[in-house]
This record gives structure tokens, C-alpha cells and sequence, in this order.
């Protein structure tokens, strides 16, 4: 929880940094104090914490010289990053200094007898200023770190809102469709003044709909309710065609708790009564199937009429809406992990057979 706190917080993560950063710095120095031997250390456990804040403390005007010329030129961020750090280094080894000769008077006598009193508060300077260009490197590249993975993540966000576009307006414009064949249906039913045929479709229509848009076409449905969505949109059919339509389900028991996107087989049957049963006399028979092969989960509607013109078993050009909105949801959903194939049925007819990964629904402990 506070490692996830601590990384998805840039104040935080940046204060962290610091802290470790700087406390790391006085504990190596403290161990070169220690093993060359050459200063006292008596007094150390106080003095490096308080340099070390320091220069934390030049850092901070270092990190707010380096926001305030975040968009520059390439070439002046680097004279800025030089020139910056240059000057901190050299004020922090004053500072640091001056605390150490107050500290420890005798250090400085060396360099007093030279007559390099004044050098002596920059000796060290250039290992400062490597200090302070080490800490300016860190800072660039993590915020340029961080700045990438924001943009991989704008990215991807927008990758993902996008094929969720897709998908929803590939699974929404089949209800226009579907919607427009039954009401024009219901429509010559009072025309024929059968109203209570009418009636008994609107109900079932409403039954549908209402299932449509209360599923999110976003999430995948179990088997079992999907026949259960066919079954509702049967229901309208068979007011239509009553026994020229003829139905037959065949689910495997392990299928039905597999997963699969919802009304995927609807536009499928729907396909098949507009060019198999519709067009004929004394209308047809569809099947629908599902079961269970290995880690697949095979899906299949077949129809008895006339079918199509097939090539290589590929959808030809002009087969249909459905079929089509069918085969890009699949590409959408789950890339090359699916297959979408038309073949004939003997001894003629339409067969559409899907294969997608077999997954299934996990239950809440």
C-alpha cells in the first residue's frame, strides 16, 4: 500500500528519492572517512546529516531552476544543468566549509600557513559539483522516465477507449436492424387489424430490448444466457413465421458456463431467417449449437436454405450485414485467437462455425 502510494505520487516519490539519495551519500562518505582515516570522525554522526541537508536544500533550488526551464532549448538546458549544478556544488562546499573549520579549527591551519585561507573553503569543489551533476542526471532522467510512462499510459488509454468505440458501435447498430424488420412486422399485424397478435409481439419485443440494454456490450455472457437472449428474440420470430420456423438447440452442459461476447449469435440467426426461412415457401429449420473442444469453445448456427456462393468458406462481398458485424467483433475481441468460418449444409443451406478461446465465469470466494 505505501509502495504503491509512494510510486504513483510524484511528490511522494520524489521526497522519497531524496531522502534515500542523500542519506546514502553521508553513509558512503562516512565509510571513506573511516577507511582512508585521514579526518577525525568523532563528531561526524552530526555533522554529515546536517551537509547532507545542505545540500538537499541546493537541490531544491536546483529542481525549481530546472521546472522553470523545462521547455528550453535542448542547448540551454544542458548549459543551465552545467552551470547550475557548477554553482551548487561550489556553495555547498563553502557551507560545508565553513561548518567543518568550525567544527574541526585545526584542518585549516595546512592551508593558512600557505596563505590559501580562502582556498580552503573550496577545496573539494569539484567533487561537489559531481555530486550535484549525478543528482541533476537522476532528476532528468526519472522525470523523463516518468513523463514517458504517463504518455504510454495516455496511450494506451486511448487505444483502449477507442476499441471499446468500436465494439460498442459494432454491437449497437445490429438493434436498428433487428428493430426495424419488427416493427414493420407489427405494423402490418394492425393493418390486418390482428391486434392481439400485436400485441403479444410488442410484449416480447419490449422483453428484448430491454435485455439488450441492460447488458453491457463490453462484457461477455455465459452460453447459457445467450441462448437465453435467442430464445426471447425467437420468440418474436415465431409470431411472425409460427410453423414455418423451426427451431433446435443443441448445448453441451460443460458449454454453458463458457464465455462469450453477448449477442453474438443473434444477427447470425437473424441472417438466416432474412435469406433461409423468409424466402421460402413453406419456410426452414435452424440449429444452434455449442460445445466444448479442448480449450475452444465451438459455436455453430446452421440453416436449410438456399445459402451463399461461397469462396474458400470466407464471407463474399454483399453476404450480409450480420455476418459481417459478426466476424469484425470477434477480430476486435480476441485478434487472431478466433476463427469465423461459412460452409455449405447438406444438403444445402448456410453453416457459420465459430471457434473462440474457452473461458469461464469466476465466481466470487
Amino acid at each position: 500500500m505505501l509502495f504503491d502510494q509512494i510510486t504513483n505520487n510524484r511528490r511522494y516519490l520524489f521526497w522519497t528519492l531524496q531522502a534515500v539519495g542523500w542519506s546514502g551519500w553521508a553513509f558512503t562518505f562516512y565509510l571513506g572517512v573511516l577507511f582512508w582515516g585521514k579526518l577525525p570522525s568523532e563528531n561526524y554522526h552530526w555533522y554529515l546529516p546536517l551537509i547532507s541537508f545542505i545540500g538537499m536544500c541546493f537541490t531544491l533550488g536546483l529542481r525549481a531552476l530546472y521546472r522553470s526551464m523545462w521547455e528550453m532549448h535542448i542547448v540551454r538546458r544542458v548549459v543551465a544543468i552545467v552551470v547550475g549544478s557548477y554553482t551548487a556544488g561550489l556553495l555547498w562546499m563553502a557551507c560545508r566549509a565553513a561548518i567543518f573549520y568550525e567544527v574541526f579549527p585545526n584542518e585549516r591551519r595546512a592551508y593558512e600557513e600557505h596563505g590559501m585561507a580562502w582556498y580552503s573553503y573550496f577545496d573539494g569543489g569539484i567533487s561537489a559539483f559531481w555530486v550535484m551533476l549525478v543528482w541533476s542526471a537522476l532528476y532528468f532522467g526519472i522525470k523523463y522516465y516518468l513523463q514517458s510512462q504517463e504518455e504510454k499510459e495516455r496511450w494506451l488509454k486511448a487505444v483502449n477507449m477507442a476499441h471499446q468505440a468500436q465494439l460498442k458501435m459494432l454491437r449497437y447498430q445490429l438493434n436498428p436492424h433487428f428493430l426495424f424488420n419488427t416493427l414493420n412486422a407489427i405494423s402490418t399485424l394492425i393493418l390486418d387489424k390482428n391486434t392481439e397478435l400485436a400485441n403479444s409481439m410488442v410484449t416480447r419485443l419490449s422483453r428484448f430490448l430491454r435485455y439488450s440494454l441492460d447488458n453491457d456490450p463490453m462484457q461477455k455472457v455465459t452460453v447459457a444466457q445467450e441462448m437465453d437472449a435467442l430464445r426471447l428474440y425467437l420468440d418474436i420470430e415465431k409470431v411472425r413465421f409460427e410453423e414455418r420456423l423451426e427451431l433446435h438447440f443443441d448445448v453441451e452442459p460443460s458449454a454453458e458456463t463458457g464465455l462469450m461476447p453477448s449477442l453474438l449469435l443473434q444477427p447470425l440467426v437473424e441472417n438466416s431467417i432474412k435469406y433461409a426461412i423468409a424466402q421460402a415457401i413453406n419456410g426452414g429449420a435452424i440449429a444452434i449449437s455449442a460445445r466444448v473442444f479442448g480449450n475452444d469453445l465451438l459455436l455453430s448456427v446452421a440453416d436449410d436454405g438456399p445459402g451463399l456462393d461461397l469462396r474458400n468458406g470466407r464471407l463474399p462481398k454483399g453476404g450480409g450485414v450480420g455476418l459481417a458485424n459478426c466476424r469484425e467483433r470477434l477480430k476486435e475481441i480476441y485478434g487472431e485467437h478466433q476463427s469465423f468460418r461459412l460452409s455449405t449444409t447438406e444438403p444445402h443451406g448456410l453453416t457459420i462455425n465459430i471457434r473462440i478461446p474457452l473461458e469461464r465465469e469466476t465466481k466470487a470466494p
